[in-house]
């Protein structure tokens, strides 16, 4: 039954009738803009004002007029803590228990946040703001990101009036694969004219703000404003990068013993605190040879050039509230959604891909193309041991339930809420608590019903009494925070950390539960669990009570089973046979056919008037590995690009003029192939490819021309075909069971890269 908010009286006539006006809902006098941005595994140490040798100087200045937290948790892993955030409620109880791909038919990990959990933005628009999401969202299952939705997991159904970004984990910074509103869209310029995402996140940011101000100065804004950045790849303006040649030649050692003293000089950490010992699997600085140092050197001048270059855009950012008056009153939160990555591997990468797909980058390779680091060419990871350089003073990653996956740094600036200007805040903190101080703080509730949808309580905290200039020493109001990612699982109480590093496939009772005391051992580094085993049995006991009060369980620590199975008629990629006609448009991951190590053939009705037309006809991937089929100098010639290596087939006849019908087959024998180019359907051109790549780099799908850096070295890009495409048509038999696990396997592991 629907509720009428009309009071007045309805007659026969207008004159025999009351009208009445509904007041419409207007937040309360005075109430803040609010600002959240959210970098992506940035680790706790790697902020200026958080101990690192990193210019962050307009973080920096934020941090110098507002307050940082040094006890401050998200979930260890970036879809959850996004989840968390925006909802004020545990990961798992909100179905987010691992990335938004995945899903394995248990509550807590739909890869969807449950209509139970409204996000800020659908609690605070029906307020009166205006609310806004920049950048990655990565809370949408993948498979319902095409244009054919559904949009319920979307922003703007989850609140936002505008959103433009990149629906998926990571993307190309230099080629994102963007979304406006409901609706994919091409980046408006290309890198050799100047673009990069974080630059253009930020103009779209101002733009919709100053849009909304110009119109209704008075009505307040929420900005939900989430980097790609510091994810890899760690792509940034090549001046920004050379700024840090030779900063780091000391090595990763040397580093981290200098971001920890830092750390202590300006009150992060207790000066007691002890440095925790390397991570398993990260040498020596010294051990390392000169070939692999020099790799390791320029990998993490890339990660400080993105960084820094990542500041100077929140700086534009600032310096426009600031001159539009509206930075005095605006609450801005700035966080990371985990601890600095893990995923480069203890050597890092110029190309993560290869590393997925079973053909890692030797070190002779990576050398040959040091000078692509950060640029359009490369996508680069650091390796472990910078990595944990970035958790300073803690142990272990992203992903994990110890300090370095799960402490992050957090800054709130707000003058006309927060007069302790530089001030440092200890108290326990989690990122559940981040709504829930946001409601306190513009004076607003969550309905016990939103959108139809009764609401499940709020987990978090509110942490806006810290925000009171005597709260220094006030204690936390945190009661209780349990942690489970993988199955590494953690839980805090009253300054107590019992915690545990699950090995995958292992038996659960086999995981040894440490204990730290948080409150005296910042870092970890004293386990406990042997002296007070009577603490630790009361956390772990805790701790199920915890996972069950939250939909924690049950216990998972799959991998490959965890990608998601087809879900029905709705998921593009569950399909044999695809059939494209133009006008063409890039198809995107969510939507393009799989055509990653298995068999598949690729046709096409064409129409050349002349002789010399030519073009690409079809391409998948990009310069790293790819695919395409093309016409050049009369001839039909398909690349398959192995990571660089061109293997060609090519047509032992010219093409005629007029109508025609060609393609490729790519047959699958094993874990190598074959490639036959077709004119009509005759073989006119084979080539055998000694490795079939299990899933492509970028995945995106182009057909009439190959956008971005081309799949082949033959052509420019985006080498537009001149003649005529009247019908593309894919055809990929159904997999076998063997061909399906290979093909969910490869798809996790790249996963893990691309959070």
């Amino acid at each position: 039954m629907t509720v009428s908010l009309f009071k007045g009286r309805v007659g026969r006539t207008v004159h025999e009738s009351t009208p009445h006006w509904p007041e419409l809902p207007r937040p309360r006098k005075g109430a803040p803009n609010v600002v959240v941005v959210l970098f992506d595994d940035l680790g706790f140490a790697h902020l200026g004002c958080y101990g690192s040798s990193i210019a962050t100087p307009n973080i920096d200045r934020l941090a110098a007029d507002g307050l940082r937290f040094t006890n401050f948790h998200t979930t260890a892993l970036c879809s959850p803590t996004r989840a968390a955030l925006l909802t004020g409620c545990n990961h798992h109880s909100v179905g987010m228990r691992g990335l938004a791909n995945w899903n394995t038919g248990f509550p807590n990990c739909t890869g969807t946040v449950s209509k139970s959990a409204a996000t800020v933005a659908e609690v605070l628009r029906p307020t009166g703001y205006s609310t806004f999401a920049v950048g990655k969202w990565h809370l949408a299952p993948i498979e319902q990101t095409s244009p054919a939705g559904p949009f319920d997991q979307w922003p703007l159904s989850r609140g936002f009036d505008r959103y433009y970004g990149f629906l998926d984990g990571e993307t190309d910074q230099w080629r994102p694969d963007l979304t406006c509103d409901n609706h994919a869209i091409r980046p408006p310029k290309s890198p050799e004219e100047g673009y990069h995402l974080s630059e253009d996140l930020v103009d779209q940011a101002i733009a919709m703000v100053r849009s909304q101000k110009v119109s209704v100065p008075e009505k307040p804004f929420f900005l939900y404003l989430a980097f790609g950045a510091t994810h890899a790849p760690h792509q940034a303006p090549k001046d920004y990068i050379a700024r840090y040649r030779g900063r780091f030649d000391a090595g990763w050692d040397v580093v981290r013993k200098e971001w920890y003293e830092r750390q202590k000089q300006l009150g992060i950490i207790p000066k007691d605190t002890e440095l925790a010992p390397r991570n398993p699997g990260v040498k020596a600085w010294s051990e390392l040879s000169p070939d692999e140092k020099t790799l390791a050197l320029r990998l993490q001048e890339a990660f400080a050039g993105f960084l820094e270059h990542t500041d100077a855009q929140i700086g534009r950012l600032i310096d426009y509230l600031s001159a539009s008056g509206e930075l005095d009153n605006t609450l801005f939160l700035l966080m990371s959604d985990n601890g600095a990555s893990q995923e480069g591997g203890p050597a890092g990468m110029v190309d993560y891909s290869r590393y997925f797909n079973g053909r890692p980058e030797t070190l002779d390779e990576s050398l040959a193309r040091i000078d692509q680091i950060g640029t359009p060419e490369a996508f680069n990871n650091y390796p472990w041991g910078w990595a944990q350089v970035g958790n300073t003073p803690g142990k272990r990653y992203k992903q994990n339930t110890h300090g370095g996956g799960i402490r992050d740094p957090l800054i709130v600036h707000w003058p006309a809420g927060v007069s302790d200007k530089g001030g440092i805040r200890h108290q326990f903190h989690h990122v559940t608590d981040i709504a829930p101080t946001i409601f306190e703080a513009i004076g607003a509730a969550r309905p016990d019903s939103v959108n139809g949808y009764p609401q499940m309580p709020i987990h978090g905290t509110s942490l806006f009494y810290t925000f009171a200039p005597d709260a220094a020493a006030a204690p936390t109001r945190k009661p209780v925070q349990y942690f489970e990612m993988f199955g590494h699982r953690g839980i805090w109480a009253d300054g107590w950390k019992a915690v545990t590093y699950h090995e995958p496939n292992t038996s659960w009772d086999a995981d040894a539960w440490e204990l730290y005391h948080l409150d005296s051992d910042f870092s970890e580094s004293r386990d406990l669990a042997q002296d007070n085993p009577e603490k630790l049995r009361e956390l772990v006991e805790r701790w199920w009570v915890e996972a069950g009060r939250n939909g924690v369980l049950p216990l998972d620590d799959r991998r490959a089973e965890l990608w998601r199975p087809t879900t029905g008629w709705h998921d593009p990629r569950n399909r044999t046979r695809y059939v494209y006609h133009p006008p063409f448009e890039e198809i995107r991951m969510a939507t393009a056919p799989a055509l990653g190590n298995r068999t598949f053939l690729v046709t096409a009705d064409i129409a050349r008037d002349h002789v010399d037309d030519e073009g690409c006809i079809f391409s998948f991937g990009d310069h790293r590995s790819g695919l395409a089929l093309y016409v050049q100098k009369g001839r039909l010639v398909f690349d398959y690009n192995l990571f660089g290596q061109h293997l060609k087939a090519v047509s032992d006849t010219t093409l005629p003029t007029g109508k025609i019908s060609l393609g490729v087959s790519v047959e699958r024998l094993g874990r190598v192939g074959r490639a036959s180019v077709l004119i009509g359907d005759a073989v006119c051109g084979r080539i055998d490819i000694p490795f079939l790549i299990r899933r492509h780099a970028g995945g995106n799908l182009n057909l009439g021309r190959d956008d971005g850096i081309g799949v082949s070295d033959d052509y420019r890009a985006p080498f537009p075909f001149q003649g005529r495409i009247s019908e593309v048509v894919v055809e990929l038999p159904a997999r076998r069971t063997s061909e399906a696990k290979d093909a969910a396997k490869a798809d996790v592991a790249i996963e893990m890269a691309r959070q």
